[in-house]
């Protein structure tokens, strides 16, 4: 493990603990060379399926591209870090068991907004508006009604 600070790749293990959501193992380093210490994550390296953009580009699976976004859609709204955090481990798990080596974006995209439509209406409006590239007001505005029309069919 190279040391962020002098760069040299000999370190020790003081402490190894699993992180808190279990999925990883934190290290506690200290570099033979300067003393200083830092920490480093373990991870399992999994298999996630090749993202297939619109424009037929491949790329390989970015989870914090879906956290960035769906952290922009629910900015300034009351939804905790944890909720969202637990919201894209469902969208990677779903990702993760799709069953071709492959994903269209448009899939992941779905599923991001069907998490948010359950979570948070406006969020779910904000995420809509950049990802469905609203051409005018009236398309905006349907979706507003599709939303409102399954909101009123939940409450009753």
């Amino acid at each position: 493990m190279k040391c962020p600070f002098c760069a040299n790749t000999e370190s020790r293990v003081i402490d190894s603990r699993i992180s808190k959501d279990g999925n990883a193992i934190r290290r506690r380093r200290e570099c033979i060379a300067c003393g200083k210490r830092f920490t480093t994550y373990e991870f399992v390296e999994e298999d996630l399926p090749m993202v297939v953009k619109k424009d037929d580009r491949r790329e390989a699976f970015d989870r914090t591209k879906i956290l960035s976004g769906i952290k922009k859609a629910c900015e300034k709204r009351p939804i905790s870090i944890d909720v969202i955090e637990n919201m894209v481990e469902r969208i990677e798990q779903a990702c993760r068991e799709f069953p071709a080596k492959e994903i269209p974006s448009s899939v992941i995209g779905e599923k991001i907004m069907e998490e948010l439509h359950n979570l948070d209406g406006v969020a779910y409006v904000r995420f809509a508006s950049v990802y469905r590239q609203f051409r005018d007001v009236n398309e905006f505005l349907d979706e507003l009604k599709d939303l409102l029309s399954v909101k009123e069919k939940k409450d009753k």
